[in-house]
């Protein structure tokens, strides 16, 4: 089914930027400790906090119906934590005949083995999974979490026929020596790579540029081994290098090279706010109005409005920007 969006169901911000890809945080839980993401003791939500997959389906029908959205991720925490998590991506399914087009998540995979053939049977499209590190010890110095369960989620993830993206977050004097092994590893499962640049949403205030191993860098440390060649610019958040000829790897580089002009994502919190930019201060809340039964037009016009005030990006951030919630909120 071809689906045309008119111009009328555009969401779109202040400087022209439409959305089509919506990120829905289900829960603020994970059973990581990746300090770039989250505290290390985070207080957990209350479940009364915590919009109920009846509310979050609301806003997600709105968005898609209404605001031509095309692109859903389910992030966390981790958000196969959440029971129902699954039941909840089969239930998104229904709105492909209102224009959704592809339904995603991303996990730490530590449940995927549990849960792969689930989430492929539930009509999910693809998964993003966080793997920063090959070497057991650091990758658990990292995560507060062995390697073990995670390689194995990985594989049952494949086996299972989702497609898979691998995001690696590169940190200065801390896992940057874990690029090859990495690109090794990938490589030889056949499976996508991308490095992200280390960005200011840690649970505790301890980015710092020089923190920061830059996309230059990182290409320069690939072509330590490999014959690296720099592939055309496309709308994605990464810029994408092929190895050797025969295999491609991406680089998110948020801090050195922003990619803010061309962002076309909004994000929703577990607990109904919007965010419309990984950067912006605070978000606006969609639980109070939703809960006193605000119209769906009322709640529309929410939304509109915190997209229409987005700011340009990260292009405005200088260093860490204090916020009411860090990564494990926000979602990835």
């Amino acid at each position: 089914m071809t689906f045309s969006l008119d111009q009328g169901r555009q969401l779109q911000d202040r400087f022209g930027r439409s959305k089509h890809k919506l990120r829905i945080s289900i829960t603020d839980r994970c059973n990581m400790r990746c300090h770039y993401c989250m505290p290390e003791d985070p207080a957990w939500l209350p479940r009364s906090q915590i919009l109920s997959f009846e509310q979050l389906l609301r806003l997600a029908g709105l968005f898609v119906r209404e605001l031509g959205i095309r692109s859903i991720r389910i992030t966390g925490g981790e958000p196969l934590l959440r029971k129902g998590a699954v039941d909840f991506i089969a239930a998104l399914q229904a709105l492909r005949a209102e224009g959704l087009e592809r339904v995603s998540l991303t996990s730490n995979a530590t449940l995927l083995e549990r849960h792969a053939a689930g989430l492929k049977a539930a009509g999910l499209d693809d998964i993003n999974i966080s793997l920063d590190a090959m070497n057991p010890t650091l990758f658990e110095r990292m995560t507060k979490s062995p390697l073990e369960p995670v390689l194995r989620g990985i594989l049952a993830a494949r086996e299972a026929g989702l497609a898979i993206k691998l995001n690696a977050v590169v940190i200065r004097d801390e896992n940057e020596q874990e690029i090859l092994p990495l690109v090794a590893w990938a490589r030889e499962h056949g499976l996508p790579l991308r490095f992200i640049e280390f960005m200011p949403l840690d649970g505790k205030g301890g980015w710092r540029p020089e923190r920061v191993v830059p996309e230059a860098e990182i290409i320069a440390r690939l072509q330590q081994r490999y014959a690296v060649a720099a592939l055309p610019r496309t709308r994605e958040p990464a810029r994408y290098y092929l190895l050797d000829g025969d295999y491609r790897i991406g680089v998110i580089s948020t801090v050195s090279n922003p990619f803010c002009a061309s962002c076309d994502r909004v994000r929703l919190t577990a607990t109904g706010k919007i965010f419309p930019c990984l950067f912006s201060p605070r978000g606006v809340d969609l639980k109070h109005a939703l809960r006193a039964g605000a119209s769906d037009a009322e709640l529309i016009a929410r939304i509109r409005a915190a997209v229409w005030h987005k700011g340009k990006g990260f292009v405005d951030v200088a260093g860490y920007v204090q916020r009411d919630a860090t990564m494990h909120t926000l979602g990835g």
